[in-house]
């Protein structure tokens, strides 16, 4: 009669095996639980920076679409209104005038052709005809020129790449920047020069724009919405952008993007 004890090693490894096979498979459970909730975090992610990037997409089409309504209308009604003020004073010169009136009349005249040229320049800031008619690279040169022409700031203007056409989103989307980096310094980088370079590196372009201002803590900097805006108009056009400054050392923006 075999004794109880060899009776029970069947029963010691079954169940032994039965436990191991049992905490392989909740190993393997777990593990498989894991990855489908990091799957399904990373595609929740993605969900939320697409609506993101949508969001932000609406956002600039909506300001775009506003700034062309708006220099529109200037010119439509404002202007309009302002070269019939400009006539009717011309006709006064000729009809109305005294030796009392007329400094008067002269003074009004040129307070209307200043007004009248303002609203050109708000037009053209609002919605450069340059770039629609020439594109990015004969815009931005136009526009380092203005700000050098309207400012004490010398600004140098290079690019090594030929004047060409890219889709309208990227050549706006970049004149936007611009414009804004130009503003940044003229209101705070205390810049005496400003270099704007754009230069086809391989299959990408690189829009460099240095001043040798008063620079900033960029960690402080950084909360504020300007640098956010940057990058996300940076960010839609599917570039990315760094940022370099400290104070006393002026700053450095770099934008790179892929093209064709």
């Amino acid at each position: 009669m075999p004794a109880p004890e060899n009776n029970l090693i069947p029963v010691l490894i079954i169940g032994t095996l039965v436990v191991v096979v049992l905490i392989t498979c909740l190993f393997f459970f777990v593990i498989i639980y894991q990855r489908k909730m990091i799957k399904n975090q990373v595609e929740l992610r993605a969900l939320h920076d697409a609506r993101q990037s949508d969001l932000m997409a609406a956002v600039f089409e909506t300001q775009e679409s506003e700034r062309k309504r708006l220099a529109e209308d200037l010119h439509d009604s404002v202007g309009q209104v302002l070269s019939a003020i400009k006539l009717n004073l011309h006709r006064l010169d000729k009809n109305c005038t005294t030796d009392a009136t007329q400094p008067l009349l002269a003074d009004t005249r040129r307070l209307t052709d200043e007004c009248i040229q303002e609203i050109r320049n708000i037009i053209h800031n609002v919605l450069p005809p340059v770039l629609t008619d020439y594109g990015l690279l004969v815009a931005v040169e136009a526009l380092a020129g203005k700000v050098e022409q309207t400012t004490h700031i010398k600004v140098k203007f290079s690019k090594n790449m030929p004047d060409q056409r890219f889709p309208q989103e990227i050549e706006l989307t970049l004149y936007r920047i611009a414009q804004e980096l130009f503003g940044n310094a003229i209101k705070h980088s205390d810049a005496s020069v400003i270099h704007l370079s754009i230069n086809r590196e391989g299959n990408f372009m690189v829009m460099e724009f240095k001043d040798n201002g008063i620079g900033f803590n960029l960690p402080e900097v950084k909360r504020g919405f300007g640098i956010k805006n940057l990058e996300s108009r940076v960010q839609l056009i599917n570039g990315e952008i760094n940022i370099y400054s400290k104070p006393l050392s002026g700053s450095l923006t770099t934008i790179k993007l892929k093209i064709v």
